[in-house]
Formats: C-alpha cells, sequence, structure tokens
C-alpha cells in the first residue's frame, strides 16, 4: 500500500497532474511538454490518449480519489467539463436558429469537488457563457498556430500574468453568414463550408497522435497547457498564490 510519504516523495521527484474530461488529450500532451506526469480521465473509451487513463465518470473519480486520499498523488487538477451549455455556438446561432437539444452543465459540480481536494487547479472553458472567472484568455495567434480557438481559464488556488491579446492576422478560412472568406486561419470543427480538413486541423493545433475529426474539434492545442503548465511551476517556485 502506497503511503502519505511515499506520495509526497513522489510529488516531490516529478509533479503531476490529473487531467479529468480529458477526451484525447490535447490537454495532457501540453502539461507533458511543461515537466509533468500525466493521468487520464474521461466516461469515453480515448484509445489514442497518449498517458494512463482511466475510464468512468470524471466526477465519480475525483470523488473517490478525495475520499481515499489519492488525490495526493496529484500537483495540480486541469478539468474540461462539457461546455456544449455555454459554448458560443449554443447560446447564439443554434439558440436563434431552434437547433440543438439541451446540455448538461457541470461547471459548478466540478468547482466544488476541485475545491475539496485542497490542490491547485484548472477549469478550461471555451467563449460563452460558461460560468467560471476568466483569470487567462488565450488564443492561437499568442502561439503562432493556425487556429483561434479562444479558450479561457479559471485558476484556482494560484495566478499568473495574462498575457496580450494579439490582433488577429485576418480571417478564418471558410463560409460565415453566407459569404466565403479566405485567411491565416482555419476553423477546425464541423466538415464543409470551407472548414479544415483532419490533416490542416491537426497541423493547425499541434496534434499528431490522433486522427479522428471530433477528437480535433473538442480538443485545445497543447501550446495552451504547455504555458499554463510553465506558468504554475514558475508560480510555485516564485512563490505566488492566488
Amino acid at each position: 500500500m502506497t503511503q502519505p510519504t511515499d506520495i509526497r516523495r513522489e510529488r516531490a521527484l516529478r509533479p503531476r497532474v490529473l487531467d479529468l474530461f480529458s477526451c484525447a488529450g490535447g490537454a495532457a500532451k501540453g502539461y507533458e511538454r511543461s515537466g509533468f506526469e500525466v493521468d487520464g480521465c474521461d466516461i469515453a473509451d480515448r484509445p489514442n490518449y497518449p498517458f494512463p487513463y482511466h475510464r468512468g465518470d470524471a466526477l465519480e473519480y475525483l470523488a473517490h480519489l478525495i475520499i481515499t486520499g489519492e488525490i495526493r498523488r496529484y500537483t495540480v487538477v486541469h478539468a474540461s467539463p462539457p461546455c456544449q451549455a455555454g459554448c458560443t455556438l449554443t447560446v447564439g446561432t443554434n439558440a436563434s436558429q431552434g437547433w440543438g437539444g439541451t446540455h448538461v452543465d457541470l461547471v459548478a459540480p466540478t468547482r466544488d469537488l476541485l475545491d475539496r481536494t485542497g490542490l491547485p487547479y484548472v477549469i478550461e472553458q471555451p467563449n460563452g457563457r460558461a460560468k467560471i472567472r476568466k483569470d487567462l484568455s488565450l488564443c492561437g495567434e499568442m502561439f503562432g498556430l493556425g487556429v483561434l480557438r479562444h479558450r479561457n481559464f479559471e485558476l484556482g488556488g494560484w495566478t499568473t500574468e495574462r498575457p496580450a491579446h494579439p490582433k488577429h492576422r485576418g480571417y478564418v478560412r471558410g463560409h460565415r453568414h453566407g459569404i466565403y472568406r479566405h485567411g491565416p486561419y482555419v476553423a477546425p470543427y464541423g466538415s464543409g463550408g470551407g472548414k479544415a480538413t483532419v490533416p490542416e486541423m491537426q497541423e493547425a493545433m499541434g496534434i499528431d497522435w490522433t486522427d479522428v475529426r471530433k477528437e480535433l474539434t473538442e480538443a485545445i492545442p497543447p501550446a495552451y497547457s504547455e504555458f499554463i503548465g510553465r506558468a504554475f511551476l514558475a508560480s510555485r517556485t516564485l512563490g505566488v498564490a492566488a
């Protein structure tokens, strides 16, 4: 049986992140590049996930880790709960056209459990009406990527400086409101209307371990979480808290 002293020793050797709602591992790969060991958890089968992962309900698994004390194995927790309820497409175009169904908002219960861990954490959501603090907002242009993919992050128990949002270099390629535009970015979602092909999505986001369109559509570029991972480790070195 692993003892608390063994867990502390393991954490001291190399920081470890728990990646909840992990999908195919866009966030996970960035954390690994910034120096973390990574464990994932997703309710779906994810054969392309590049690290060890637990298949099951993320919140049930997190509650189990808290109850058993195994959560102490981790340095920080990253969570990307389902975002359809508050994303721009759902509350904008889809709502105005009467498209789509109802979506479960798991942000609040996720935050409640994360607070119970006593660990620093990151909650990721897209632009829209998701009820999170926008402590950090990242865009592909900040990293020279071929996508914009704006994402917001709530930081629990730690903080870092917000990078400036650079001016976009042009349009996202494809049809929008009946007009086709050329641009330096591709649309990594859907299929048609000039949206990105799978190889274009892989190149634009820096993801080469999955070629499943749905997984690419849901992923964040690893550059985002690599930035966050490095910022977190720097905050620990400098003793910066929220």
